[in-house]
C-alpha cells in the first residue's frame, strides 16, 4: 500500500509539473561539507583560485550560464545542458570539487516563470532572496499532497505580480523547486504558502550573490 501511495505521489507531481521534455538547464548546489579536510590558508586559496579560474573557463566555453555564492557558504552553478552525466563530467575539472570542498546536488531545472540567460562581462554582482522548496512527505500530509502541490503552484503564481519575483522553477521528481525574489519576502508570505503551512514543503531561505542578467532581468 505504501508503495502504491508513493508511486501516486510521483505521478501527481510529474503531472502537475508537466515535464514533457528534456531539461535545458542543470542546477548544481554546492552545499557546505562539514567533513571537508582542514587545510592551511594558502592551500585553500590555491584551490579557490583554481575554482574561480575554472568557472571562467566553463563560462567562456558556453557550458556554465552563471554561478554564485550564498551568504554563509556554498552556492550554485547553472549549466546549459540537458544531461546530468555531462554536467558531472564538467564538474570534475573544478579543483574545489576535486578536493571535496562541497557536497554536490545535481538537478534538472524547469523554469515556470522567468528564464535563464548567460551572464556577460563585465559582471555586476547583485543579491537576491533565494528560496528552496524541499519536499517533506509525512504520514500527516501524504493524503493531501495532490491538493497541496496544486495550491502551492497557484500561490506562487499569485506572488509573481506583487512580490518582485525574478524567476521560479521546479526540479526533478521529489526534488521540489525554487523561488528567486528581488528584495525580501516577508516571513508570513513564505509561511502562508499552503504546502509550507501543512509541512509538505520546507522553505529554505538564503541570500544569493550572482551576476546581474543571469535570470534575464534588466
Amino acid at each position: 500500500m505504501k508503495t502504491v501511495k508513493l508511486l501516486g505521489i510521483i505521478l501527481v507531481l510529474i503531472g502537475q509539473m508537466a515535464w514533457a521534455q528534456s531539461p535545458e538547464y542543470i542546477f548544481v548546489f554546492l552545499n557546505n561539507n562539514p567533513d571537508k579536510t582542514k587545510l592551511a590558508d594558502d592551500e585553500v586559496k590555491k584551490i579557490m583560485d583554481g575554482h574561480m579560474a575554472n568557472i571562467g573557463r566553463l563560462a567562456k566555453e558556453g557550458k556554465l550560464i552563471s554561478a554564485g555564492p550564498f551568504d554563509g557558504g556554498g552556492g550554485i552553478f547553472i549549466f546549459k545542458s540537458s544531461s546530468i552525466d555531462q554536467v558531472q563530467e564538467w564538474l570534475k575539472t573544478d579543483p574545489g570539487v576535486q578536493a571535496n570542498r562541497w557536497n554536490l546536488k545535481v538537478l534538472p531545472y524547469y523554469p515556470q516563470h522567468g528564464s535563464l540567460c548567460a551572464a556577460k562581462e563585465p559582471y555586476e554582482m547583485v543579491t537576491y532572496q533565494f528560496i528552496r522548496y524541499v519536499l517533506n512527505i509525512t504520514k500527516d500530509n501524504i493524503n493531501q499532497q495532490a491538493d497541496l502541490v496544486k495550491k502551492h503552484h497557484d500561490y506562487l503564481k499569485e506572488q509573481r505580480g506583487s512580490n518582485n519575483v525574478i524567476t521560479e522553477g521546479i526540479f526533478g521528481a521529489m526534488e521540489g523547486g525554487i523561488l528567486i525574489v528581488n528584495g525580501e519576502l516577508k516571513n508570513e508570505v513564505i509561511e502562508n504558502d499552503p504546502a509550507v503551512r501543512q509541512g509538505l514543503l520546507v522553505a529554505e531561505v538564503k541570500k544569493l550573490w550572482i551576476a546581474k542578467g543571469a535570470f534575464c532581468e534588466k
